[in-house]
């Protein structure tokens, strides 16, 4: 059996019912560093040398603090604990010492970091009380992004018989799996928990790995180029304290332990630390072309996420409340809040669309306005229904060319994960 090295949180021993991190592995003394990584091997122990699988190659950690290896290519180790970069496309990630975690999981069921122990508002989404890292297979395919413009009340306009109107700007999107909740605080607390112990991305990572020989998403307005991933300056963005996660004052979701809200939305959250969020949780943020075809049924272009029937305040949509509350807003591929609860991040900088559209994103290093999608429980100067349409960009926030500050952290603003299918 082939093994991988997962990024499991470097450390999520705070104290909250849903982790409890005694009985995994006996703390050992700090080593004195990793050897040169291999092309053969298992698994990296805590505490000794050993090599982990990556995509291609093998990586090497020695550690009593607990390391995570993944990726291509070698990398060394320090007597830290840290893996250090040496040519593999990633590296090992600390952990804070006391607290090891066993590192090698079978690649057939390994667990996103977020839900590597189960509990509140990790382990019991939705009707069924599963997995909140459920994410499910979106089937690629073309579809237009432009098409039920809103009318003078906001309402969209289709044909007679429902179908689409106004379609323009096709595009292309690839098979790729998209979360079925939003991020719950649950699982973000696990995060804040790994950033504020160490953990930083690695530069380049969160791309859409899978597509064209790992360079990823196509630069729309640069066809010959591909998207960067993280960038390293975007590490002084990421605050993640108790006043920025509650910018909404006493209606927001995020407490500084954990309580009743644990399985709300995330809110609060600015595009950087959407962005380090998917990382750690080996996925990337969604690109707008592909949140907006999960969310319009693919070539179906639906009205709604949930079909053709105008949305209502009962089961089609939830709210600020426990994600996956209403199930009946289920899109084609089974994602839930699609519409009515938090705006959710996506990838691309705001500008006008470019044509052709083939696994393409609009990303800008330095431009300061991104896209988020997908709300209702806010309006963006835009009433209820019209914001639930799946082709509603919302512009509120940001100077010409429009778009929202990715920089601010708003209030029912959260965050939904893409992963490779």
């Amino acid at each position: 059996m082939v093994f991988r090295s997962v990024a499991l949180v470097s450390a999520v021993c705070v104290a909250v019912s849903l982790l409890a991190c005694g009985g995994l592995v006996d703390p050992v003394p700090d080593g004195p560093g990793g050897e040169a990584g291999s092309n053969s091997g298992a698994l990296a122990d805590i505490g000794q040398s050993g090599t982990a699988s990556g995509a291609s190659g093998m990586a090497t950690a020695e550690t009593g603090s607990g390391i995570v290896v993944s990726g291509a290519g070698t990398s060394t180790g320090d007597a830290s604990g840290s893996v250090l970069p040496s040519s593999g496309s990633e590296a090992g990630i600390p952990a804070t010492s006391g607290t090891p975690f066993v590192v090698a999981v079978s690649a057939a069921h390994a667990s996103p970091p977020s839900c590597a122990f189960a509990g509140p508002g990790v382990s019991d989404c939705g009707t069924n009380n599963e997995s909140c890292c459920t994410s499910d297979p979106v089937t690629g395919g073309t579809y237009y992004r432009s098409y039920d413009p809103l009318d003078g009340d906001d309402q969209p306009e289709v044909e007679p018989d429902g179908g689409p109107t106004g379609e323009a700007d096709p595009a292309t999107v690839s098979t790729f799996k998209l979360d079925k909740y939003n991020v719950t605080v649950g699982r973000f607390r696990a995060f804040v928990a790994a950033w504020k112990s160490g953990w930083l991305p690695i530069g380049g990572s969160g791309k859409h790995a899978h597509l064209n020989q790992g360079q990823g998403l196509v630069l729309s307005e640069f066809p010959h180029f591909f998207e960067p991933g993280w960038v390293s300056s975007y590490e002084s963005n990421v605050a993640l304290t108790d006043a920025s996660l509650s910018c909404d004052g006493q209606n927001s979701s995020w407490t500084s332990a954990p309580g009743e809200n644990e399985n709300l939305p995330i809110e609060c959250v600015n595009w950087w630390e959407a962005y380090a969020f998917c990382i750690w949780d080996g996925g990337f943020l969604p690109s707008e072309a592909e949140w907006e075809y999960a969310a319009a049924g693919g070539n179906q272009q639906r009205a709604y996420p949930w079909g053709s029937a105008a949305p209502g305040f009962g089961g089609d949509f939830s709210g600020l409340l426990p994600v996956g509350t209403a199930p009946a807003g289920a899109g084609l591929w089974g994602q839930l809040d699609l519409a009515g609860e938090v705006w959710q991040w996506v990838l691309d900088t705001y500008t006008g669309y470019s044509n052709p559209c083939v696994d393409c994103a609009n990303v800008s290093i330095s431009s300061s306005n991104q896209v988020y999608r997908g709300g209702g429980a806010s309006n963006c100067d835009t009433i209820w229904p019209g914001v639930a349409v799946p082709s509603f960009r919302c512009d509120y926030g940001g100077p010409p060319p429009f778009g929202t500050i990715r920089a601010n952290n708003y209030g029912l603003v959260g965050v939904r994960c893409a992963q490779s299918p």
